[in-house]
C-alpha cells in the first residue's frame, strides 16, 4: 500500500504540472506560425510569441484560480482577453493559431450554465470552420481529406480542452485533500492531547487522593501503632507504583479498567477515609468493554471528587439496570457549596457520550448525586 501513496511534492505543489501542460501548449501556435506548419506560410515570431505568451498567462491564471475553488479577480475581462486574442489572430496566421482556441474552451469553465456551453459550442465552429477553410484551400485538396480535418478540428480541441479541465479539476481535489490531511492530522493531535488529559486526570486524581490519605494517615498511627503506620506506608508505595505504571499504559493508550475493580478500590479507599459506604450491585448481563470502561471512569471519577471536594461521612453507590440502561449513581452527604462541573466531570461525560450515554451532577438537600447512565448495548 505504500507505494500508492503520491510523494510529497505532488501533494504540495499539484499545479506544476498544470503548468507545464500549459506552457507546452501555449508554444505549439509560435513554433507552427514560425515554420509555416499547414499553409507553408511562415510568420515572424515577433508578433506570435509576446501574443502566445498573454494567452497562455491569461489561461494560467484562470486555471489555478479554478483549482483554488475560486474565480480570478476581473475574470470577464480577461476571459472576453483571452477570446479575442485567441481568435483575431487567424486572420494573419490561419490554420497554425487555431490551436490555442482550446483554451478558450477550457476557460469558459468560469462561466455558468449554459452560457458556459454557448461559448465552448461557439469557439468549437470557429475552430471547425478554420480547419475545413484551411484543408479546402490546399492544392490537390480532397472530400476525405476535408472531412478528416474537419472531425480533427473539433474532436482534438475538444479533448485537449477536457484533459485541461480535467487537469485543473484534479489539483483543486488533491489541494483539498491535502487541506483536509492537514485538518484530520491536527485534529487527530488535538483528540489525542484531550484524551491525555483526561485520562491523566482521571488516574492520578484518585492516585494522588489515595496517596494524600494513607500518607495523612500513617503519620497519625506513627506514634500509637508503628506497625499498622508501615503498613500504610507499604499501601502507600504500592499505590505510587501502580500510579506509574498505569501512567505509562494511559501514554501508550494500552490502560484498561476494570469495574469490579473499581467498585471494590472505592470501596476501600472511601472506608479508609473514615466515609461509611454502601454498595448496591445488582446482577447485570455481560457488558461491552466499552460500556463497562465509561462506568469503570465514573466511579473513579466520583470517588476522586467526594474526597476532594466535600467532607463526607456516608456514600451510597448502585449500579442497576433499567429497560436496557445501566445506571450508576453515586450519593453523598457533606457538600461544601454547589456542584461544579470540572474536567473530571467533563471527562466522564464525554466517555458516557461515546457509549450514546449521559453524566449528571447535582445537589440537593446537602446531598451530592452524581449519576451515569449508557444502553447496555453500546459498542
Amino acid at each position: 500500500m505504500s507505494g500508492m501513496i503520491p510523494p510529497a511534492w505532488v501533494m504540495r505543489r499539484p499545479h506544476w504540472p498544470l503548468v507545464v501542460l500549459i506552457v507546452l501548449w501555449t508554444a505549439q501556435a509560435p513554433l507552427y506560425t514560425t515554420v509555416g506548419l499547414s499553409e507553408g506560410t511562415r510568420h515572424s515570431p515577433l508578433l506570435a510569441v509576446p501574443l502566445a505568451s498573454a494567452i497562455g498567462a491569461l489561461q494560467l491564471r484562470h486555471s489555478l484560480h479554478v483549482a483554488r475553488g475560486e474565480r480570478p479577480r476581473g475574470w470577464p475581462w480577461t476571459l472576453t482577453a483571452l477570446v479575442l486574442l485567441a481568435n483575431v489572430p487567424l486572420l494573419w496566421f490561419g490554420q497554425d493559431w487555431e490551436a490555442l482556441g482550446l483554451f478558450v474552451i477550457a476557460s469558459a469553465m468560469l462561466l455558468r450554465g449554459w452560457a458556459k456551453w454557448a461559448v465552448a459550442g461557439v469557439q468549437l465552429l470557429i475552430t471547425e470552420l478554420v480547419g475545413v477553410l484551411g484543408a479546402m484551400s490546399l492544392p490537390g485538396s480532397t472530400t476525405t481529406l476535408v472531412v478528416v480535418i474537419g472531425v480533427y478540428s473539433v474532436v482534438m480541441p475538444a479533448l485537449y480542452a477536457g484533459a485541461l479541465i480535467g487537469g485543473t479539476r484534479l489539483v483543486q481535489l488533491v489541494n483539498e485533500l491535502y487541506t483536509t490531511r492537514t485538518e484530520l492530522a491536527a485534529s487527530a493531535v488535538g483528540e489525542e492531547r484531550v484524551r491525555l488529559s483526561r485520562d491523566l486526570h482521571d488516574l492520578l486524581g484518585q492516585s494522588l487522593s489515595a496517596i494524600s490519605l494513607k500518607g495523612d494517615l500513617a503519620l497519625r498511627l506513627l506514634a500509637k501503632d508503628p506497625a499498622a503506620a508501615c503498613a500504610e506506608i507499604e499501601s502507600l508505595t504500592e499505590v505510587a507504583r501502580e500510579a506509574l505504571r498505569d501512567t505509562r499504559a494511559i501514554a501508550r493508550d494500552e490502560h484498561a479498567v476494570s469495574l469490579s475493580t473499581e467498585l471494590d478500590g472505592a470501596a476501600a479507599l472511601l472506608g479508609a477515609a473514615g466515609v461509611h459506604t454502601h454498595l448496591d450491585v445488582a446482577e447485570l448481563p455481560a457488558l461491552s468493554v466499552p460500556v463497562q470502561s465509561a462506568l469503570a471512569w465514573a466511579i473513579r471519577e466520583g470517588t476522586t471528587n467526594l474526597l476532594r471536594h466535600s467532607q463526607a461521612h456516608s456514600c451510597a453507590i448502585s449500579l442497576s439496570r433499567h429497560q436496557g440502561t445501566i445506571r450508576l449513581e453515586i450519593i453523598n452527604d457533606g457538600v461544601r457549596g454547589t456542584a461544579e462541573h470540572g474536567s473530571g466531570l467533563f471527562g466522564v461525560a464525554e466517555r458516557a457520550r461515546a457509549v450514546s450515554g449521559e453524566a449528571s451532577a447535582t445537589v440537593r438537600d446537602g446531598r451530592f448525586r452524581f449519576r451515569v447512565e449508557v444502553p447496555e448495548e453500546a459498542t
